[in-house]
């Protein structure tokens, strides 16, 4: 569906040209403009709805960041559109709840597949369908991590729709099937509970687009149930440095 003649997309206000093959994609439209601060000659290039686009230079590779909003449905319209201007390759810089023991706050958790416990994807492909991040994206993420140093976390993320259904389970009416679940995330040793990533692995894989996910861990409720060690942390700069550093790599190897 054409809603402009120059191709602009209705929702992410952007056209071809606007930005480059290479996009990150945090949620917060917020944290674009600190994202964009570790581009050369970044610039706004559009500002509509939940979708802030900066697009600026990374060791000369045009760049962009565009924030997709909280959840599914958003972030899979923004991906849409942005592989319509002329996208391909894309990293979401996000925060995540950790689940697993040994993930603490402050800690880099990436993402190999998600658990599609929400809707979006539902709309795409067959439940049996996996949601897998792209495996270049997986190791230069990884590799990132290590070079920069951070307590890193490789593995699967569990993707909801409700922030609270999570957080407060027993209020909800389905609370039996929320705590079930949970406790079988848990035991097949997921890592982390985020929003976006299992809409943005399936769209990815069927737009041909390669798509990966980096997460700074807030908290981790789990050990706060245990009485073990949970420091909050709510500073993302971790997990937006090791976006930058894998997009570097990634330009380098083209």
């Amino acid at each position: 569906m054409k809603y402009s003649q120059d191709g602009t997309q209705y929702h992410i206000g952007l056209k071809p040209g606007d930005v480059g093959k290479y996009v990150i994609l945090p949620g917060d439209p917020k944290r674009c403009k600190k994202i964009a601060e570790y581009l050369d000659n970044a610039e706004l290039i559009a500002d509509r709805r939940e979708y802030t686009t900066y697009t600026g230079y990374l060791n000369g590779e045009k760049v962009s960041v565009t924030s997709t909003g909280i959840g599914g449905p958003s972030a899979a319209i923004a991906l849409e559109e942005l592989v319509k201007v002329g996208a391909d390759t894309f990293i979401r810089v996000g925060t995540c709840g950790g689940i697993a023991t040994e993930v603490k706050g402050g800690d880099i958790v990436i993402a190999t597949g998600a658990i599609r416990m929400e809707g979006t994807s539902k709309e795409y492909a067959p439940i049996e369908f996996p949601a897998v991040a792209n495996i270049e994206i997986i190791n230069a993420l990884s590799e990132a991590a290590k070079k920069l140093n951070y307590e890193s976390h490789t593995g699967i993320v569990q993707c909801k729709d409700s922030f609270y259904g999570q957080h407060n389970p027993d209020i909800m009416p389905v609370n039996y099937e929320l705590t079930n679940k949970w406790e079988a995330w848990k035991r097949l040793g997921c890592l982390a509970s985020e929003m976006e990533s299992a809409a943005l692995f399936v769209v990815s894989s069927y737009l041909k687009v390669k798509t990966g996910s980096v997460f700074l861990t807030v908290a981790n409720q789990e050990r706060e149930k245990l009485g073990l060690e949970n420091p909050v942390v709510h500073d993302t700069e971790k997990a937006i440095k090791t976006a930058i550093e894998a997009l570097k790599i990634l330009i380098k190897k083209g």
